[in-house]
């Protein structure tokens, strides 16, 4: 679970970040630290009961005066089915309608749901806002959105979603503000992180993205498989004898960088292990390789490339992720400055590209907090 404080009456400020780390099913550990770094609180959590950790945050917010100027509170959900394609103001109706979505994320929007329940609870006048990953992904043409499946599956909502579009929101306003006219152009984001994906933006407009039906589709990413051969779920289904959970759990949990390298999920870990380590250096290896196949995808589905975006944690800080993407793409006019890439700079590229190439840092907070001011009317004209 990740929380954060802003102020946002006459300025965008971050003012605390609150996060939630689950050891097993039954402990978790809460952090609470200020703008510069500094922990301001640390301390095991029952995560058995989800509303534990809820309550230890709010009663320390509490003891220390940050409740008292509470306005409103947002949510990023995962899933907005074919329905929710803006932020929505939260009420008694729409709960009764998001709890129908659930089946398409059982994995993340359970947990969403409770949290929304317990603010509601704790703090009934509250405006809250839920603000959708899937919304972004709206603008995708019927071509990319569909399934070569039956089409009746079609009509009931068994389509390609998309996700991290609160991710490629925020990016595409900083890249308006760098580039200008150049962002409305053919722009590839790579969201890179734990979680991971891409997406293809033209005239401002996402029109293909890695994530599907479910954040499982697409690129190698920390537990989770991304793109696998539905034959061999199928054989895994019958042959082997595995479960429909069991099959879950190992999809989302127990493949990616995991999978491969048989010890991590972290790319941070899996770099410095991987000369000494084979199947660390696969992983790596495969993530890369992934990531560039879609990349020229992409490019093809542009029909050519003007921006090359990376963002999420892996994409702004893994100088060596970058390198082995990129390397090969002059073809398509991606060339880097390696100087500038191993410092991390926010423009990568070298004067020779055709094709600019930037790093910038995402922030899904604040794309919220903006539209929760905007939903319930709070943004200055």
């Amino acid at each position: 679970m990740k929380s954060a404080l802003y102020e946002a009456v006459d300025h965008e400020e971050l003012l605390l970040s609150m996060t939630v780390d689950q050891a097993d099913g039954s402990r978790g550990r809460l952090k609470i630290g200020d703008v510069s770094g500094s922990t301001l609180f640390d301390s095991q959590v029952d995560s058995g009961d989800p509303d534990t950790a809820l309550e230890v945050m709010f009663a320390w917010l509490g003891e220390y005066g940050f409740l008292s100027g509470l306005a409103a509170a947002g949510h990023r959900l995962v899933h907005g089915g074919s329905r929710y394609r803006e932020p929505q103001r939260i009420t008694p109706e729409f709960l009764t309608e998001i709890e129908r979505l659930i089946p398409l994320d059982p994995d993340h929007m359970p947990a969403a749901i409770r949290g929304i329940k317990f603010i509601a609870k704790k703090f009934p006048e509250l405006p809250q806002v839920a603000c959708f990953d899937t919304a972004f992904h709206s603008s995708l043409p019927a071509v990319a959105r569909m399934y070569a499946l039956p089409g009746n599956l079609c009509d009931q909502g068994i389509v390609r979603y998309g996700f991290h579009g609160l991710s490629y929101e925020y990016v595409m306003g900083e890249l308006q503000a760098l580039e200008g006219k150049l962002a409305r152009g053919r722009v590839i984001i790579a969201h890179l992180g734990n979680g991971a994906s891409m997406v293809a933006v033209k005239d401002g407009r996402s029109i293909d993205t890695s994530m599907g039906f479910t954040p499982l589709e697409g690129l190698v990413m920390g537990t989770r498989s991304g793109d696998v051969d539905p034959g061999l779920l199928l054989y895994l289904l019958l042959q082997k004898k595995m479960s429909a959970k069991e099959m879950s759990t190992m999809l989302n949990k127990e493949s990616g960088l995991l999978g491969v390298s048989g010890t991590s999920g972290d790319m941070r870990n899996l770099l410095e292990k991987m000369r000494q380590d084979s199947r660390a250096g696969e992983a790596v290896e495969l993530f890369c390789y992934r990531a560039k196949k879609y990349i020229g995808a992409y490019t093809a589905v542009l029909g050519g490339l003007d921006v090359l975006v990376f963002a999420g944690g892996i994409g702004e800080r893994a100088a060596v992720v970058r390198k082995r993407i990129c390397d090969g793409l002059d073809f398509l006019g991606i060339r880097l400055d390696a100087a500038s890439n191993e410092a991390n700079a926010a423009l990568i590229s070298s004067p020779a590209s055709g094709v600019k190439v930037r790093v910038i840092k995402t922030n899904e907070d604040l794309m919220i907090v903006r539209h929760v001011l905007s939903t319930l009317g709070w943004t200055k004209s």
